[in-house]
C-alpha cells in the first residue's frame, strides 16, 4: 500500500507515457448467417466506438498496444462481449449477435469500472432505449414507472413534483447521475429529473441497495445513472414526436456530427401541456400546466492512444402552474385566487478527462447551477442552489487484485427563503465542502468466487468524519446461474426542501425540533440471477433478490402529531426496509416477449415501543411488459402496466372523512407501431386504459379546496382547527393527499424519424 499512495504522490509530475503501436480491429457483425447493418462497437477502456456499415463490417483505428475488452450492441439483440490483444499486429474480431437475453451488457455503476453485468459483483440492472418505447414518456421521472421496484412518487396534488422511490425508501435516499456525475440532487431533485432528452439515452443503470461507500451522501437506498450516448454510437439524425388527447405534445430531437479531432451529440427536448382539466370537478386543474425546453450537447475528442476527452453541458428551463381553474400570472403571490407557479431555470457542464500519463487515471468534473422561482399561493420560495464536483479515479490492477482508488470533492452552495436556511433567527446561505477518499479492491480468488472490499471516508464540515465500508460477493455457479451477496453502511444528510415537498404549500408549518443528526443505515441484500434455456427455443431470465435495511437516526416527517405541521427530528428508535423481489425475461420465441417483476416489502418505523407503516409505502407492487411482433406486417404491440397495493397516506385530524389507505391502484397501456416504412416508425395507443384516477375512492383529494387561504377557517387557542357548519371536519387547505397521477385515459400518437 506504501507503493500505492507513493504513486498517487507523484502522478501529477509524470509526463508523457510509454511509445506503443498502433493497430486497427477489424470484423463483420452477423445475425445468423445475414450481416447486421448499423450495430454499435465499442471499447469501454478507452470508451472509443463505431459503427458497422451496411454490410455488417466495422473498424477501429489507431488503437494502442493492449489487450481490450470489445462490445457489439443493437437494440433488441444480446450485446457479445469479447477479449482481443493488439500486439504486433491487427486483429479481426467477428460478432454473431443473438436475441437479447440480458447477462452480457456491460454496466458500470456497480463498481465504476465497465464490467460484464454478469460478472459483477454488485447487481446492476440495465434498461435500454427499447423498453423505455414500450410507453413512451416525455421526461426519464416517467419512463421508470414500469421498472420493478422503483415507483415515482407525486408530492403535490397542485404542482405535480415528485421523486423517486426505491424498495419503498423516499425519493431523498435515491441518488440519480448522469454519466456517472452525481448532479441531480436537493433543488433539482425536485424538477431536475424532468427534461433529459430520452433520445440521447444510451440506457439507465439501476443499483438497489446502499452505494454510499462509492458515491457518498444520498445513495443510501440506490441509485440511478443515465448514460447518454457517445457521439460515435448516435444516429446522425433522429426526431421523435407525439401528442395527447390531452393536448400534450412531446419532441425530441438529436443530431451527431463528426468533426476533424472531434464527434459531437446534440439534443433538445420539447414539452408543452396548456390545457386546463379539471375531471373531478374540485376547481383546480389535474395536472400542472407545463413548458419545458430542455437543450443538451455532448462532445468526444480524439486523443492520443485513446485516453478519454468528453465534455457535456445541458441547460434547461421550464414555466408549470397549477391551481384554481380561473388563475392567470396576475394572480401570481396573490391571495385572492390560489395557484402554485414555477420557474425554474437550470444549466449543467460535465467531463470526463484521462490523464496524460502511462497510467489509466481518470478526471471527473461537473457544475451545475439551478434557480427556482417558485410561489405556493401567496407564499413565494426563492432558491438558488450550485454543486461544483470533482472525482479523481485510480484503477490498477495486482495479480487477482482488481483496484480501484478514487478522490472526490462535492461543494455545494444553497439559499432559500424557507425554514431550510434559518440560522440564528436570519436566512442565511448554506455552503458545504465534503471532501472524500474511498478504495475497493475486488479479489477474484478464481473463476467462480469474487469478493469486493471497499471503503469511503467523508468529511462534512457539519457532521465531521464519516465512514462507510462496503462487501460483495459474487459466486458464479455456472455460467447462468450467479449468486449475489452484498453488505454495507450508508449515510445521508437531510435536505429539507427535497424531504417534503409538500411543505412549501403554505398548507402546513415546518417545525425542526432540534439539531438534525446525519442518518446512518446497514444494509444485507441476496440475489440471484440465472438463465433457463428450453427445446422449443424459448430462453427464460429470472432474478430474485431480498433485503434487510436498519436505519438509526432516522430523518422522518411527522403528519401525524400536528394537522397543520412537518415535525422533523431524528427519531427515537429505529426504522427498517426489508423484503423480496422477483423479475422475469421471457423470451418465448421470434414474436411474443415478456418483462414481469413483483415486490413484497415492510417499511415500518418504531418509536417508544411502537411500530407503524411509512407513510405512502405500498407493501406489494407488480409491474409487466409485454410484446407481440408480426414480421410479416412490420408491427409491434405492447401492454405495459403497474400495480400497487394499499399505501398510508397523510390525514389532517380524527375528523377528516378522506381514506387512511389508499386501494390498490393500476395504471395499464398499449401500444402499436408500425416499422415497415424505412427511417420512419409511426406508434399509437391508449394510455390509462382503465381510466382510473385516486378521486374515484375518496369524497375529495385537496382539502378545503373552496377556500385555499383558510379564510373562513376558525382556529382554537392552539392553533387548531376547530369543526364549524362550514367546516364539519376541522381542514385546512392541503394537497399533499396523493399518491397516484390524476390523468386519466387518453390516446397518443407519434412518429419516429432516424437517419442512421
Amino acid at each position: 500500500m506504501n507503493t500505492i499512495f507513493r504513486t498517487l504522490l507523484i502522478l501529477g509530475f509524470i509526463i508523457g507515457g510509454k511509445t506503443f503501436g498502433q493497430y486497427d480491429i477489424s470484423g463483420t457483425v452477423r445475425v445468423g448467417d445475414q450481416p447486421l447493418p448499423f450495430a454499435n462497437i465499442y471499447l469501454p477502456d478507452v470508451q472509443k466506438g463505431a459503427v458497422a456499415d451496411e454490410s455488417g463490417q466495422y473498424v477501429l483505428r489507431d488503437l494502442a498496444e493492449g489487450t481490450y475488452l470489445i462490445s457489439a450492441s443493437y437494440t433488441g439483440f444480446a450485446t457479445q462481449t469479447k477479449t482481443v490483444e493488439l500486439f504486433s499486429k491487427e486483429a479481426t474480431v467477428d460478432f454473431q449477435l443473438t436475441e437479447d437475453t440480458g447477462l452480457d451488457e456491460i454496466v458500470i455503476s456497480g463498481t465504476l469500472k465497465p464490467v460484464l453485468r454478469k460478472e459483477s459483483p454488485v447487481p446492476v440492472e440495465v434498461y435500454t432505449p427499447t423498453f423505455l418505447k414500450k410507453n413512451p414518456t416525455s421526461n426519464v421521472f416517467e419512463a421508470l414507472q414500469n421498472v420493478n421496484g422503483v415507483r415515482p412518487q407525486l408530492n403535490c396534488n397542485i404542482c405535480n413534483t415528485g421523486d423517486i422511490h426505491i424498495n419503498g425508501l423516499e425519493g431523498p435516499y435515491t441518488l440519480v447521475l448522469i454519466d456517472g456525475m452525481p448532479i441531480v440532487s436537493g433543488l433539482s431533485t425536485v424538477y431536475g429529473l424532468s427534461g433529459i432528452p430520452n433520445s440521447l439515452i444510451e440506457r439507465i443503470e439501476i443499483v438497489k441497495g446502499p452505494a454510499s461507500s462509492l458515491y457518498g451522501s444520498e445513495a443510501v437506498g440506490g441509485l440511478i445513472n443515465v448514460i447518454t450516448k457517445l457521439p460515435e454510437h448516435a444516429p446522425a439524425l433522429f426526431l421523435d414526436t407525439f401528442v395527447t388527447g390531452w393536448g400534450e405534445t412531446n419532441v425530441d430531437v438529436g443530431l451527431s456530427t463528426k468533426l476533424e479531432g472531434a464527434t459531437s451529440l446534440f439534443g433538445t427536448n420539447y414539452f408543452n401541456y396548456s390545457n386546463p382539466i379539471d375531471a373531478n370537478g374540485d376547481n383546480f386543474t389535474d395536472v400542472t400546466l407545463q413548458d419545458r425546453i430542455s437543450v443538451f450537447n455532448k462532445w468526444s475528442f480524439n486523443r492520443k492512444y485513446n485516453r478519454t476527452a468528453t465534455v457535456a453541458g445541458r441547460f434547461y428551463y421550464e414555466d408549470r402552474w397549477g391551481g384554481e381553474l380561473q388563475w392567470n400570472p396576475t394572480f401570481r403571490g396573490g391571495d385572492e385566487v390560489y395557484g402554485e407557479s414555477i420557474y425554474t431555470t437550470r444549466f449543467e457542464i460535465l467531463g470526463n478527462y484521462q490523464l496524460p500519463i502511462s497510467e489509466k487515471i481518470d478526471l471527473m468534473l461537473s457544475y451545475t447551477d439551478h434557480d427556482q422561482n417558485s410561489v405556493y399561493g401567496d407564499l413565494p420560495c426563492l432558491a438558488q442552489q450550485r454543486i461544483g464536483f470533482t472525482q479523481l479515479t485510480w484503477p490498477k490492477q495486482f495479480g487477482n487484485h482488481d483496484i480501484l482508488i478514487g478522490t472526490a470533492g462535492k461543494y455545494t452552495f444553497y439559499d432559500d427563503n424557507t425554514p431550510a436556511t434559518v440560522r440564528d433567527g436570519t436566512t442565511d446561505p448554506e455552503e458545504v465542502f465534503i471532501p472524500s477518499l474511498f478504495i475497493q479492491d475486488e479479489i477474484r480468488f478464481n473463476n467462480q468466487h469474487t469478493v469486493l472490499l471497499g471503503a469511503r471516508y467523508d468529511y462534512d464540515s457539519r457532521h465531521g468524519s464519516i465512514f462507510t465500508p462496503r462487501l460483495a460477493y459474487r459466486w458464479k455457479i455456472s455460467e447462468d446461474h450467479i449468486l449475489r451477496l452484498n453488505a454495507g453502511t450508508g449515510f445521508r444528510v437531510v435536505n429539507l426542501f427535497t424531504e417534503e415537498h409538500a411543505a412549501l404549500t403554505g398548507a402546513r408549518e415546518v417545525i425542526i425540533e432540534e439539531e438534525l443528526n446525519p442518518e446512518r443505515s446497514l444494509n444485507i441484500n441476496l440475489n440471484y440471477l440465472t438463465k433457463f434455456y428450453f427445446t422449443n427455443g424459448t430462453i427464460l431470465g429470472l432474478e430474485a433478490a431480498t433485503w434487510y435495511t436498519h436505519f438509526s437516526n432516522a430523518i422522518l416527517p411527522d403528519y401525524d402529531t400536528d394537522a397543520n405541521a412537518i415535525i422533523y427530528d431524528n427519531l427515537n428508535g429505529y426504522a427498517t426496509s426489508k423484503g423480496a423481489s422477483l423479475n422475469l425475461d421471457a423470451n418465448f420465441s421470434n414474436q411474443f416477449k415478456a418483462i414481469v417483476g413483483v415486490t413484497f416489502q415492510e417499511v415500518n418505523q418504531t418509536e417508544n415501543n411502537t411500530t407503524i407503516r411509512q407513510i405512502l409505502t405500498e407493501r406489494y407492487t407488480a409491474t409487466w411488459a409485454l410484446t407481440y411482433t408480426n414480421f410479416e406486417y412490420d408491427f409491434m404491440v405492447d401492454y405495459t402496466g403497474n400495480l400497487y397495493g394499499p399505501m398510508r397516506l397523510p390525514l389532517l385530524g380524527p375528523l377528516d372523512p378522506r381514506p387512511e389507505y389508499s386501494p390498490a391502484w393500476s395504471v395499464q397501456n398499449i401500444q402499436i407501431t408500425h416499422t415497415g416504412w424505412g427511417p420512419f416508425e409511426v406508434y399509437g395507443g391508449v394510455k390509462n386504459i382503465l381510466d382510473w384516477t385516486p378521486n374515484q375512492s375518496t369524497p375529495f383529494l385537496i382539502a378545503r379546496a373552496n377556500d385555499p387561504f383558510d379564510k373562513e377557517v376558525t382556529f382554537n387557542q392552539q392553533g387548531e382547527p376547530v369543526a364549524t357548519p362550514n367546516n364539519p371536519y376541522a381542514l385546512t387547505f392541503d394537497p399533499s393527499y396523493v399518491y397516484a397521477p390524476n390523468q386519466g385515459i387518453r390516446g397518443f400518437v407519434g412518429i419516429r424519424y432516424t437517419v442512421d
